[in-house]
């Protein structure tokens, strides 16, 4: 068997173990975010689209969470690209409802919060985890590279209505950039438009793995700190995650991890522990296989050597 749609559970650094969900092509998005860790966007659309049949992602569910019964935290819908684009993901959160009782998550760019039908849709989950990386259009457009028919007002003002009725937690996501985003003025901006949406939680990422353009810069402790005073009760993930991801339910090791690195570029450390926990002690020789059959390709980045699959298009190193 092999999944096509359903991959983990993975090591999450807010959700535990999660059991990812994508059903959305490779890089089909409406931002083209610097900071991507899946590389520049492919198929920049706004229009929603049932991508791939729901049934067929419905019954990968079912499977997945048979073969993971008891390992898994949270059913996240995420993917490699926008999962609100998928036009029948509020039927496939209704359905996933009714066969288990593991909480569900969205995370998203929250872009088309803007839409009466995507906050419909997204009421039945536990938690929904929208990004707010700037609140001034310059910004914006500058950091996420948004599709030409948005714009920030909108989506912030849709980011308000869905908490006006969502009952869930909803958690917003800031990647900070260097040079960027970063500074007090900026930061500004970002507090001003929280405090209209006034979510249950507020995380603050900077990009540990290897960004879409090779420009993109962690902010320094400095900025950290300043983030942290103007924006005020934050979580900070600025460290790594651990753990070892689960590839049960594909028909072989190598298969498992190019789906991973397709959602979620791995460290070779990663690989090492994930391939010897299933009993291969020769991860050096799948990885360099992999490599020369043109599947999986080799990124140095802050000191670490990630993997990602071959499709991703990294930027060159200008700005």
């Amino acid at each position: 068997m092999k999944f096509k749609y359903v991959y983990g559970p993975v090591p999450s650094r807010r959700l535990g173990r999660s059991l990812g969900v994508n059903p959305i092509p490779f890089k089909t998005c409406n931002y083209s975010c610097v900071y991507c860790q899946l590389g520049r966007t492919a198929h920049l659309i706004n229009e929603r689209r049932d991508f791939f049949s729901k049934e067929e992602i419905l019954s990968e569910i079912k499977q997945a969470i048979k073969i993971h019964e008891g390992d898994i935290d949270y059913i996240t819908f995420v993917g490699e690209g926008e999962p609100t684009l998928y036009k029948s993901l509020g039927w496939l959160i209704k359905e996933v409802k009714k066969i288990a009782s593991l909480p569900v998550a969205v995370i998203t760019n929250g872009a088309l919060l803007y839409r009466e039908d995507v906050r419909e849709e997204l009421l039945p989950a536990e938690v929904v985890m929208p990004s707010l990386d700037a609140a001034k259009e310059h910004t914006f457009r500058r950091l996420n590279r948004p599709h030409r028919d948005l714009d920030i007002e909108n989506i912030i003002q849709g980011m308000v209505q869905f908490r006006n009725i969502f009952k869930g937690q909803l958690w917003v996501e800031i990647m900070l950039v260097r040079g960027i985003n970063d500074t007090e003025k900026e930061l500004l901006a970002i507090k001003e438009a929280l405090e209209k949406i006034r979510p249950d939680r507020i995380y603050i990422n900077v990009p540990i793995r290897p960004p879409a353009e090779k420009w993109v810069e962690i902010p320094d402790e400095e900025a950290l700190v300043r983030a942290h005073s103007i924006l005020g009760d934050v979580f900070i993930i600025a460290r790594k995650e651990v753990g070892s991801f689960d590839t049960r339910g594909f028909s072989n090791l190598e298969d498992a991890i190019l789906s991973i690195t397709r959602r979620h570029p791995m460290r070779r450390s990663q690989i090492r522990d994930t391939l010897q926990r299933y009993g291969e002690e020769n991860f050096e020789e799948i990885i360099d296989r992999l490599i020369k059959e043109g599947k999986l390709r080799k990124i140095e980045y802050r000191g670490d050597t990630f993997y990602i699959v071959s499709e991703a298009r990294m930027g060159e190193r200008r700005r």
